[in-house]
């Protein structure tokens, strides 16, 4: 009842006459119900109206174990929300005619190619930044990996696509660290060089950074959590950005995206200065690649008729209303950047549980109210859909088990499945035994296993957690291992 009457209150003071005079209190009772409802320990919110910062502000904590509040200064790594930034890189750089959307890629990155060959002659730095090669994600390559970008970039023409070129969506951020590249090359600058004087210095976004290597030891800094298998939050990790990456890297707070969130607004211009031309800032935000509204994209846009992303941004309708968006995350952290152009309003939301879904939860609520449209549970609506997801993986793994030929043991001794195993693309696996158990070891990534039946073991803990590894071969000998859909061969 208590989210009803925040609701109630908030679309009176949050109403088109009254939008200007955003009731702090009925915000403060929104976040409270929504960090409540998600478990999460702390965020923060900035919101932007008629080139006005109207609200600004830390809730909860910036780690569960330990006091210290999450305040607007408080950093927070942006993940994918990172891409709008490179792209608007780009734009710059195409307003000084250093390169053109429709360039092909190979004439400012010699060198790289796609597995097709018909697509490497035409890929441009528009289906780059579009998602539209038709290569997929890949994010193992990157992901806690030991490879540095320029490594991945030469892994890239043995990745199969997985639609024509141009023929569907396949978000990858491996295709904006190669944007990155050209920008740096096209800026004669490295990219980190060139988002702090190109963006972040004349928008005064002053505590953006582009590595953690950059920060303070005791820098305002939010820290990561997950929750457990018992469903209680616990402190996770951070995620290393030592590299800077124009596709993920870059760490901020909410103050700065106070900055960027008006420079987006006011289409291009910073206090009257106009940073990107308004050509290549409507550029950004046309629609350049359609994403299918079907599954977990139908699922999450319930009052969505078309969706589809630009360059760096998701743009979409919600109830009428023109919304351009990007979220990002990364380990324990999860951002949600939102603006809306015509109704002149954008929100920026920060919170430190990973995976949740409390940012656009509170981002569509936010929506509705701003643009006087009647109030809906949000919280309820996608705790549905993550109830119903986690109901859908249990029932997989209970059909799973009830399959599962009881009394198998594996047809060889353990010792004979240990050994070094290759992929072309992601290197080198390693097999080991260990008190009577077999691990992977790839990457980063440490994987116990327990045997599940026959030649096939299940990873016990980890990332990979409840994922089957199934060995192959002939004549009494394994010569393959099939893991993360990925095989193996023995070398």
């Amino acid at each position: 009842m208590r989210y009803w009457i925040s609701l109630t209150a908030l679309a009176f003071f949050l109403s088109p006459s009254h939008a200007a005079d955003v009731d702090a209190a009925a915000v403060d009772r929104v976040m409270a119900d929504a960090l409540k409802s998600w478990n999460v320990p702390g965020a923060a919110l900035v919101i932007v109206k008629d080139d006005k910062i109207v609200l600004l502000k830390g809730y909860g904590k910036k780690a569960i174990d330990k006091p210290e509040p999450v305040t607007p200064d408080t950093l927070f790594p942006l993940a994918s929300c990172t891409k709008a930034f490179t792209s608007t890189l780009m734009a710059m750089l195409a307003d000084e005619g250093k390169l053109r959307w429709n360039d092909h890629v190979r004439d400012h990155l010699p060198g790289f190619k796609l597995s097709d060959s018909n697509a490497s002659d035409l890929v441009s730095i528009r289906d780059l930044l579009s998602h539209r090669t038709g290569v997929p994600g890949n994010d193992l390559l990157w992901y806690h990996a030991p490879w540095n970008i320029d490594a991945v970039l030469a892994k890239v023409d043995r990745l199969p696509l997985t639609y024509p070129f141009r023929g569907g969506f396949e978000y990858n951020s491996i295709m904006y660290m190669a944007a990155g590249r050209i920008a740096a090359r096209r800026g004669g600058q490295p990219w980190e060089k060139l988002m702090q004087d190109r963006l972040a210095g004349p928008l005064g976004m002053k505590n953006l950074h582009c590595t953690t290597t950059e920060l303070a030891a005791d820098a305002d800094r939010a820290s990561g959590h997950r929750k457990g298998k018992d469903g209680q939050v616990v402190g996770m990790p951070a995620y290393p950005l030592t590299e800077p990456n124009p596709a993920g890297s870059v760490l901020a707070s909410a103050r700065d995206l106070g900055a960027w969130l008006r420079f987006l607004l006011a289409g291009g211009t910073c206090d009257g200065k106009r940073l990107v031309s308004e050509k290549n800032f409507r550029e950004l935000l046309m629609p350049q690649n359609i994403i299918r509204l079907e599954g977990n994209a139908r699922a999450m846009n319930p009052d969505t008729v078309q969706l589809s992303y630009g360059l760096g941004w998701v743009i979409a309708d919600h109830r009428g209303k023109r919304v351009i968006a990007h979220g990002g995350q990364i380990d324990g952290i999860r951002v949600q950047i939102t603006f809306l152009p015509e109704e002149n309003v954008g929100f920026a939301i920060l919170n430190n549980l990973h995976e949740t879904r409390m940012n656009q939860a509170v981002t569509n609520t936010f929506i509705d109210l701003y643009c006087g449209l009647s109030p809906r549970d949000w919280n309820g609506f996608f705790q549905k859909i993550v109830a119903d997801a986690a109901a859908k993986r249990l029932a997989a793994i209970a059909a799973r088990e009830k399959a599962r030929v009881p009394g198998t043991k594996p047809s060889l001794p353990l010792a004979d499945y240990t050994g070094e195993y290759h992929h072309d693309v992601f290197g080198k696996l390693k097999v080991i035994e260990k008190d009577g158990k077999l691990a992977i070891d790839w990457s980063s990534f440490h994987c116990p296993l327990e045997h599940f039946q026959g030649d096939v073991f299940r990873i016990s803990n980890g990332y990979f957690e409840e994922k089957l590894v199934g060995f192959g071969g002939e004549q009494g000998r394994v010569k393959a291992i099939q893991f993360a859909d990925t095989v193996f061969k023995r070398e």
